[in-house]
């Protein structure tokens, strides 16, 4: 008995066999087909390293951003098999995809509830987390060589720490950690009135070189001046809020101004995650900002119970990788 041509377009997939895909997708084969172990053609070809075969399902509609039961879509196939010329076409499109549509950001944004319901509900503070009303995650204390890392990338601009802008105070981790780089000014920006409430009674709001500012970003930004270090760290906000907050760096840093952000988004996955740090790149880029990002391992900060009780595991890779975004050029 013949096989089905969905079972056969995975072979030729397997196979590398262009030419056979080209006449099984000519015939109406369903290039997002899942097959009995939860794998498509795509994943099969990018596995294999058949680079012509990855793009020839990928122009016939593969779904680039499935993912198998273990939660690996092609990309990160390609990744872990080291095939870089199937990566690479991988890349590519998935960054004119997202560029376009925006999926997986949506997706990630959609984990973790809008910013609007987590304004309007009340958060939990424990030793070690902020936790919001559905048990996810705002912040959590393993991040915080990670935000101390953040400090010292945003408070190193001219071998000075001038005015600093934090957006998001959360646990006050980052907050924390500028501090001890005795800034000249230290705005902090902050939308949770719980957290807000917290922050004036821990004593915030009477530290000579802190001004608090109330309020959501998008509302409070004529407010601001312009400064040498920004760090950017929201919650419940989608990708293309952190794109609108980019569109003010112009006004916002200083020419030799430091900037940074929390590069927690599609943290779960590897291949989601290398593609959003590639769109920051390109589109910083365009704005005429140069970006690096420094490697940070956190391994060690994640023990296995790190996420008893949490909704929603936000991060779950063994490397973090920090942003530094600087001009390029005169803006």
């Amino acid at each position: 008995m013949e096989k089905p041509a969905e079972a056969l377009l995975c072979d030729a997939a397997i196979a590398g066999d262009c030419e056979k895909l080209c006449e099984l997708l000519a015939k109406g084969a369903d290039a997002s087909y899942f097959d009995s172990v939860g794998m498509t053609p795509l994943m099969y070809a990018a596995a294999g390293g058949h680079a012509d075969a990855v793009r020839c399902l990928l122009d016939s509609g593969a779904p680039w951003n499935a993912l198998s039961p273990s939660n690996l879509c092609a990309g990160d196939l390609s990744m872990e098999n080291g095939h870089q010329e199937a990566f690479d076409v991988l890349l590519n499109f998935a960054i004119q995809a997202e560029l376009v549509l925006g999926t997986i950001a949506r997706r990630a944004a959609g984990d973790v509830g809008s910013n609007e319901a987590y304004l309007s509900e009340r958060v939990a503070f424990g030793e070690d987390r902020i936790m919001d009303a559905e048990s996810k995650a705002v912040m959590m204390g393993w991040e915080k060589p990670l935000m101390e890392a953040h400090a010292r990338a945003i408070c190193s601009a001219d071998g000075r720490c001038g005015r600093i802008l934090n957006v998001g105070f959360g646990m006050g981790l980052v907050d924390e950690a500028i501090q001890q780089y005795k800034p000249m000014e230290h705005t902090i920006v902050e939308a949770h009135p719980d957290v807000y409430d917290r922050m004036l009674r821990a004593g915030w709001g009477e530290k000579e070189n802190v001004k608090i500012v109330f309020g959501k970003w998008q509302d409070v930004l004529p407010q601001l001046g312009s400064f040498d270090g920004i760090f950017f760290d929201t919650y419940g906000e989608y990708y293309e809020d952190m794109r609108e907050f980019h569109q003010h760096l112009g006004r916002l840093l200083k020419p030799n101004g430091i900037y940074s952000y929390f590069n927690g988004l599609c943290g779960g996955n590897p291949f989601f995650h290398v593609v959003y740090c590639e769109l920051v790149v390109l589109e910083l880029g365009n704005l005429g900002y140069s970006t690096q990002f420094i490697p940070l391992p956190v391994k060690d900060c994640l023990p296995e119970d790190i996420w008893k009780g949490v909704k929603h595991k936000y991060w779950l890779m063994d490397t973090y990788y920090l942003p530094v975004s600087q001009a390029s050029c005169s803006i």
